[in-house]
């Protein structure tokens, strides 16, 4: 399976979980994608912290459900599987707010995790990713 599609797996198990105030359910989900949604679910309150404080003007609980498990996976990938370049992280983090949340979504989780890329990704751990961000952490 590709990992554009464990990560929409995920993504929908996320989402669900949160709407429906229970772990994810990972029944028919690929190895991958459950991995990943019970990590990102494990860890949901410290990821919602540190997003939080990189979203200027927009609390977590404001954000759009979907951008926010977007952005709780990204950032979970960036902490925890450092072969993934950091461009790709952000790359598919985008493409899944743009594919599946609001018109603005991708440019707001663009520089979410713009804002987030070095501090979360383990030093000397960076890959191959130019420059992270932009200016667009203030709206989602």
């Amino acid at each position: 399976m590709r990992r554009r599609e464990a990560r929409e797996q995920a993504l929908r198990a996320l989402y669900a979980a949160e709407q429906g105030g229970g772990a994810p359910d990972t029944a028919g989900l690929s190895a991958r994608a459950a991995e990943l949604a019970h990590g990102v679910w494990a860890e949901r309150d410290d990821l919602d912290r540190v997003i939080g404080e990189a979203s200027t003007r927009w609390r977590i609980e404001r954000m759009p459900a979907v951008d926010r498990a977007v952005l709780r996976i990204a950032v979970f990938e960036l902490r925890h599987r450092p072969r993934t370049p950091v461009a790709v992280v952000i790359s598919e983090a985008v493409g899944l707010a743009t594919s599946y949340s609001t018109e603005r979504s991708g440019r707001f989780v663009n520089g979410v995790l713009g804002t987030l890329a070095v501090s979360q990704r383990p030093a000397g751990e960076h890959g191959e990713h130019g420059e992270p961000g932009g200016d667009e952490a203030g709206e989602p």
